[in-house]
């Protein structure tokens, strides 16, 4: 900690150096709030979990089990493990300064933090979930235009963020209602749909550790890059954990402004440059107080759950269709399962599949308007409008919204209309940019943050392989696409 001529620690207001300036604003000391209660905090993971749930959970993990069986379960959850990891290194960054893990890229280097949010937006152009849960309704209805259900959805997500006062408890209740009514019908389906036999193949699958079948039994490289990305969340939307935890009000983050609509809530022009904590007994109590609340918080409900679903929803396709012939079209897997659940418990299962299967993609499709949109407002108003005051994070953000609908919408009509490969387009580019970010917070959380809270020990080695596991399917990835252009 640096200490003033005297020896002594600065006071309050005083610049802490160890952020550096040369690319915004100094920080400057403030005292770290107390922590809070878990139950207080409680939330703020769960639409992080909401979109985990519908991409590689419901679908990314399940087409390929249907595919190839259980044998990369191992993958799976390494990979969801090691997102817990991340998401708790976005999440120091934040606990520590207020700021959110982009603005900290930014502060390395100023071009850093618009190319992430480049790398977030372009691929979530595509509206691949919104497609998939309006496919998945169609299932359901007997009948309907995928494309029409899929717009009309977006225009309500758009709408209901629009209107809210403060936008992320209305994305936090809409996604604990959401995750609620589809943890309820993994437990039932779990227990009907599934035996002894298929969890014994469950259990030994992780003799295969290290196995990868060819990936053309999988899809291509994109898909099982995709599906490693989003063993979890998976691209940009870990890093907006560090967003929804400014906007719970967790440790620093209490003392910056969140999100509101400009229709409806008090808008806060100030960009969202942060501060830093000074190294004090008192504040270092208030610290461990922080990250023992954040760790259980994004423990249960990020990794104990999401993982649960993934793995259940894995074994629920290895019990149904792995091994049988498919028909051709990328969501007929989800179609099929319908059908062999029909078979064997009745109408009234394959109803209750499909339409957990329409909410799973229909909150992931909210997250990810949600989560793009925040990333974008944040980098934007740091980077960019930092001083003005005309233009706010808020208005940037449903800018960002009312973008993602337009464009997804012109994508939908233009006869781009597969989900999957929607999906996967989206997934797969995910995976290369937490390779990219993953070295990142190593730098931030090893050379910014005081030496008592720094990033260290078994946590910084699980990042190290978070490294080395994104970097070597990025460059499988890439390796595949130029010998395709060759």
């Amino acid at each position: 900690m640096p200490t003033t001529k005297d020896g002594e620690l600065p006071e309050e207001g005083a610049i802490a150096h160890e952020l550096p300036s040369r690319f915004l604003p100094p920080a400057t000391y403030r005292n770290i709030p107390e922590p809070r209660k878990f139950r207080t905090v409680f939330g703020a993971s769960i639409i992080l979990t909401a979109t985990a749930i519908g991409s590689g959970e419901f679908v990314l993990w399940p087409y390929i089990t249907s595919q190839v069986g259980l044998v990369l379960m191992w993958t799976a959850v390494l990979g969801f493990f090691i997102q817990y990891v991340l998401n708790m290194e976005i999440e120091r960054y934040t606990l520590a300064t207020g700021e959110t893990a982009v603005t900290g890229f930014t502060r390395i280097w100023a071009p850093l933090g618009t190319t992430i949010m480049l790398l977030a937006i372009i691929p979530n152009l595509w509206p691949g979930w919104g497609t998939g849960a309006a496919t998945i309704l169609t299932y359901v209805a007997g009948a309907g235009d995928p494309v029409i259900v899929a717009i009309a959805a977006m225009l309500t997500i758009g709408a209901v963020l629009t209107l809210s006062k403060v936008v992320y408890r209305t994305v936090e209740k809409i996604e604990l209602v959401l995750v609620g009514g589809i943890t309820v019908f993994l437990v039932v389906a779990a227990v009907i749909g599934t035996g002894a036999s298929d969890w014994a193949a469950f259990g030994t699958s992780f003799a295969h550790v290290g196995r990868i079948p060819p990936v053309e039994e999988l899809g291509g490289i994109a898909a099982l890059l995709g599906a490693i990305a989003f063993a979890g969340a998976g691209g940009g939307n870990n890093l907006v954990q560090s967003n929804w935890a400014r906007d719970k009000q967790m440790g620093m983050g209490g003392y910056l402004p969140r999100v509101t609509s400009p229709f409806t809530g008090h808008e806060a022009a100030a960009a969202g440059t942060g501060y830093m904590f000074l190294d004090t007994p008192d504040n270092r109590r208030r610290w461990r107080g922080w990250w023992r609340v954040a760790n259980t918080e994004q423990f249960f409900t990020f990794f104990v759950l999401g993982c649960a679903t993934l793995v259940i929803m894995s074994v629920l396709a290895y019990a149904t269709v792995f091994g049988m012939p498919l028909p051709s079209g990328e969501f007929d897997f989800i179609r099929e399962q319908g059908h062999v659940f029909a078979e064997r418990f009745g109408g009234w299962f394959r109803t209750a599949f499909w339409a957990a299967g329409a909410i799973a993609l229909f909150s992931t499709q909210i997250g990810i308007m949600d989560w793009v949109s925040r990333l974008t407002a944040d980098t934007l108003k740091v980077t960019f409008f930092r001083t003005s005051t005309r233009i706010t994070e808020s208005r940037i953000y449903f800018g960002m919204v009312w973008l993602l609908i337009v464009a997804g919408s012109v994508i939908l009509l233009s006869g781009m209309q597969e989900p999957l490969l929607l999906i996967l387009i989206s997934s797969s580019a995910g995976g290369v940019v937490m390779f990219l970010y993953s070295m990142l917070l190593i730098y931030t959380n090893r050379r910014f943050l005081p030496g008592a809270i720094r990033l260290r020990g078994w946590r910084l080695a699980m990042m190290l392989v978070a490294v080395v596991f994104y970097g070597y399917f990025s460059i499988a990835l890439l390796a595949d696409q130029l010998g395709k252009l060759v």
